[in-house]
């Protein structure tokens, strides 16, 4: 059976910026960040014990952050990571800076 909906139809997790699920299952989930200036996607870094989980700055320029390391994300930057690598994004540009994220395969509960 066919889903839809449109980004504008659900709210940020924050209100105006945050995470944002657009598909939860049964397959994948995924969705969108949008991070205004000096905001973390999260407080403090998590993990997956056995998911995958993909990356794209489809708007603006942030920095991605793998195991305390921090990469320059630049628009168009694709991150795919690995279970167990511990992350977080961050923007310290000026703009707001837009993310897509997908997890496969469907397991809400995995989070370390």
């Amino acid at each position: 059976m066919i889903k839809q909906v449109h980004e504008t139809d659900l709210k940020y997790r924050n209100g105006e910026s945050g995470v944002k699920y657009l598909m939860r299952g049964p397959s994948i989930d995924w969705g969108l960040i949008l991070l205004n200036s000096g905001e973390y996607m999260a407080q403090e870094a998590h993990g997956h014990e056995f998911l995958d989980e993909t990356f794209y700055f489809v708007e603006g320029n942030g920095v991605m952050i793998v195991n305390g390391k921090e990469y320059e994300a630049p628009q168009g930057s694709v991150f795919l990571l690995e279970p167990r690598e511990m992350h977080n994004i961050k923007n310290d540009s000026e703009k707001p800076v837009k993310i897509v994220f997908i997890k496969s395969s469907y397991n809400p509960d995995d989070k370390i």
